[in-house]
C-alpha cells in the first residue's frame, strides 16, 4: 500500500497546467456580496492580483479585460475551514474554493505551499493555511496515516512541541481530543496536556484549535481556552440544559465552531446526494474523484445522529457564536472543493440564512483565523473571487453556478476547461475490457510452495507495520487450497490490522478491471471472532469494508460486489481479509476464494 507520506510529496509536485498571469480586469455592473452584505450593482476593478476599486466609476482602464456582471453575483473566494490537503490540490479552485484551512498535512507539503504563497507563485492552487502536524499521543488519532508523527503525552512537553511545529511552518496549532468509539477506544491527550498546548500556542501568538467528538471534550477544550472547535459532536439528541450551557461557554470564551456536517453526515451513512445529482458539478469530477462521494463511512443511513449537531448549530447561530463552513475534505464521503457547496446547504438546513452561510465561508473564517487579506471584497484585498449566475444570498445553491474564478487576479478558466475536457474524455473513452475470470472464479491457488493466483501480483501478508504499527501476521499452508492466518493485532497504530491480501493488478497496487465479478465468495473457519474484507480502488487510500465471522466449522461467505458501496470495480487495487482493529490474537483459515459473475 502506498504510504500517505509518499502520496503527499508526489501531490505537492504535481501541476497540470501553468498558472495564468494576473491582468487588469473590470467586472462590470455586478451584484456584489462583499463578505458581509450585498450591494445591488457595482463595478469592481482588479489590478496586480489585488482588488483596486470596489465601486469603480467611469470608463474601463486601457487594456483592461471587461467581464459583464448583469444577473450575476461577485463573491470573495470561498474558504473551506477544515480540509486535509494531500491530493487533487488544484481541484478546489474549479469549485471556487481559493483558500483552505488545512488541519493536518505532511511537513514537506506544508513547507512547499508556504514557499509558493510567499513568492506569489500559487495562482494554480488554493492557498493552504495549515496546522501541519497535529498534537496527539502515541497511538492516538492522527498517527494512522503512514508518516512519522512527533507525539507528546505530558504537559511539560507542550512548549517544545509547539515551538517545533512553528519552526516547521505551522500557521496554527491543532490539538486532538479523541477517545474513539464504543468497542474501539483510542488513546487521547489528557486535559492537563491540552491546557498546556493551548497556553504554549498562545504564548507564541498562535491560535489553538481542538478536534473533539463528544460534548464533554468540547466543554473541556473551551474551558481550557481553545480558540475554536474544528468539529461538532453528533448525537440523536442533547438535553436543553446541556445545549444552553455549551453555547454559553462558547459565547463567553469568544470561540468559533466548525461543525463539519459533510464528514459527520458521512459517518452517519449519508451521501452528498445534492452534489452527486448536480450535472454541472459532476461535469468537473472524474470517476476517481466521484468515488469518495459514494463511499461514506457509515454503512447505514442514520440521519438522526445529526439531531444534536443541528440543534447546536442553530443555538450557536442565535447566540452569535461564529460558525465556520468546513468539510473535512480528504475523508470518505467528501471531495475537495465540491463538498463545500454541500456544507453551505447543510448549514442553511441547520438554521443559518443563505447570507449567513456565505459569511461562514468568507469573512467569518478570515476573521477567526486572522487572514486580513481575504474573505472580503475590499480595496487592497487579494483578488480571490468567484462570479456566479444568480443570487446565492437568497438561494445558497447558486454558489454552484460558477461563471469564473480568480486566484490572485488570474482567471481559472483554463483549469476549469481542462477539468471539464478530462471528465468528458473519460466518459467518452470505452474502458478496457474486464479481466477474464477463471471459469470457476477461483483466484486462490494456495499450495505448500506458493500462495499463487491465476492473474495479478498474487497474495501477500498484510499488516500495519509499514504505518508504524506493531501488528504481525504469519501465513501457513493448511492444505486443500487453504491458508492459515495467525494474526496478532497490537496497539501502535490508530486502526491496527493484520491479515492476508490479494493484489489483482499485474504490478503491486496497480488497478485491475474486475467489473465482470458480481460476487466475492470464500470459505472460512476460525476462532469465532469477527473479521473484515476490505477493498481498495483507484487512488482511494481508505478501504471499503464488509464484516464476516469465522466460526469453528467451515462456512461459505458470499459478498455481492455491489455491497462495497462506492467501489469502482473497474479499478480495484487490493482485496484484504483482515483481523482488527480490536487488539488481540486471531486465527482463521481461508480457502477457495473466488470472484464469480453471478
Amino acid at each position: 500500500m502506498q504510504s500517505f507520506r509518499k502520496l503527499l510529496i508526489a501531490a505537492s509536485l504535481a501541476s497540470a497546467l501553468p498558472a495564468m498571469a494576473a491582468e487588469t480586469t473590470l467586472i462590470k455592473d455586478v451584484r456584489v456580496f462583499d463578505g458581509q452584505k450585498v450591494h445591488a450593482m457595482r463595478s469592481v476593478l482588479l489590478e496586480g492580483g489585488r482588488i483596486a476599486n470596489v465601486d469603480f466609476k467611469g470608463k474601463a482602464p486601457a487594456g483592461a479585460k471587461v467581464v459583464e456582471g448583469s444577473g450575476r453575483t461577485l463573491m470573495p473566494g470561498l474558504i473551506d475551514s477544515h480540509t486535509h490537503s494531500f491530493q487533487h490540490l488544484e481541484l478546489p479552485l474549479v469549485f471556487g474554493v481559493t483558500s483552505e484551512l488545512d488541519m493536518f498535512t505532511a511537513v514537506p507539503l506544508l513547507q512547499e505551499m508556504n514557499g509558493r504563497m510567499q513568492r506569489g507563485e500559487n495562482k494554480d492552487r488554493p492557498d493552504i493555511i495549515s496546522a501541519g502536524i497535529l498534537a496527539t499521543v502515541p497511538g492516538g488519532h492522527g498517527t494512522e496515516y503512514g508518516m512519522p508523527i512527533p507525539t507528546l503525552s505530558k504537559p511539560e512537553e507542550a512548549q517544545p512541541w509547539v515551538d517545533a511545529r512553528i519552526a516547521e511552518g505551522s500557521h496554527f496549532i491543532k490539538i486532538v481530543m479523541e477517545p474513539g468509539r464504543t468497542g474501539h477506544p483510542v488513546p487521547s491527550l489528557e486535559r492537563a496536556t491540552v491546557k498546556a498546548l493551548i497556553a504554549a500556542a498562545h504564548k507564541r501568538g498562535k491560535l489553538a484549535v481542538v478536534h473533539i467528538s463528544n460534548p464533554e471534550d468540547a466543554r473541556s477544550a473551551l474551558e481550557e481556552g481553545a480558540d475554536g472547535l474544528v468539529h461538532l459532536f453528533g448525537g440523536e439528541s442533547i438535553a436543553d440544559a446541556d445545549l444552553k450551557s455549551f453555547v454559553k461557554l462558547a459565547h463567553d470564551r469568544k470561540a468559533f465552531v466548525i461543525p463539519t456536517f459533510s464528514v459527520l453526515e458521512s459517518v452517519s451513512g449519508l451521501k452528498e446526494k445534492d452534489v452527486l445529482e448536480d450535472k454541472q458539478m459532476m461535469a468537473l469530477l472524474t470517476s476517481d474523484q466521484i468515488a469518495p462521494l459514494n463511499s461514506p463511512y457509515g454503512k447505514k443511513e442514520m440521519a438522526q445522529r445529526l439531531n444534536a449537531t443541528r440543534s447546536a448549530v442553530a443555538a450557536l447561530r442565535t447566540a452569535g457564536v461564529p460558525v465556520l463552513a468546513g468539510t473535512d475534505a480528504g475523508n470518505g464521503g467528501t471531495q475537495a472543493g465540491a463538498s463545500l457547496h454541500h456544507e453551505l446547504l447543510s448549514l442553511t438546513e441547520a438554521g443559518l440564512t443563505p447570507l449567513e452561510a456565505l459569511r461562514a465561508a468568507t469573512s467569518v473564517p478570515a476573521k477567526a483565523f486572522r487572514l486580513a487579506d481575504r474573505g472580503t471584497i475590499a480595496k487592497g484585498a487579494k483578488a480571490d473571487l468567484v462570479l456566479v449566475e444568480g443570487d446565492p444570498s437568497r438561494d445558497i445553491t447558486a454558489t454552484r453556478n460558477i461563471v469564473e474564478v480568480w486566484k490572485d487576479g488570474a482567471t481559472v478558466s483554463a483549469r476549469r476547461k481542462a477539468q471539464q475536457e478530462l471528465v468528458a474524455k473519460e466518459l467518452n473513452t470505452p474502458k478496457g475490457a474486464p479481466l477474464a475470470l477463471p471459469a470457476d472464479g477461483m483466484i486462490s491457488m494456495f499450495s505448500k510452495d506458493k500462495l499463487a493466483s491465476p492473474f495479478g501480483s498474487g497474495w501477500v501478508p498484510s499488516n500495519d507495520a509499514f504505518l508504524g504499527g506493531k501488528s504481525t501476521v504469519n501465513l501457513e499452508y493448511a492444505g486443500e487450497n487453504a491458508v492459515n492466518v495467525k494474526a496478532s493485532v497490537q496497539q501502535g497504530f490508530a486502526f491496527p490490522w493484520a491479515g492476508i491480501a490479494f493484489m489483482p493488478g499485474s504490478q503491486p497496487f496497480q488497478a485491475a478491471n474486475l467489473s465482470a465479478a458480481k460476487t466475492l465468495r470464500f470459505r472460512v473457519k476460525g476462532d469465532g471472532q469477527g473479521y473484515q474484507v476490505g477493498i481498495m480502488h483507484g487512488s482511494a487510500r481508505i478501504p471499503v469494508y464488509q464484516q464476516f465471522a469465522a466460526g469453528a466449522d467451515w462456512q461459505e461467505v458470499a459478498m455481492p460486489m455491489a455491497s462495497f458501496a462506492g467501489v469502482d470495480t473497474s479499478a480495484i487495487t487490493l482485496i484484504m481479509f483482515n483481523a482488527g482493529p480490536k487488539i488481540g490474537d486471531y486465527q482463521f483459515q481461508i480457502a477457495d476464494v473466488r470472484l464469480t459473475n453471478q
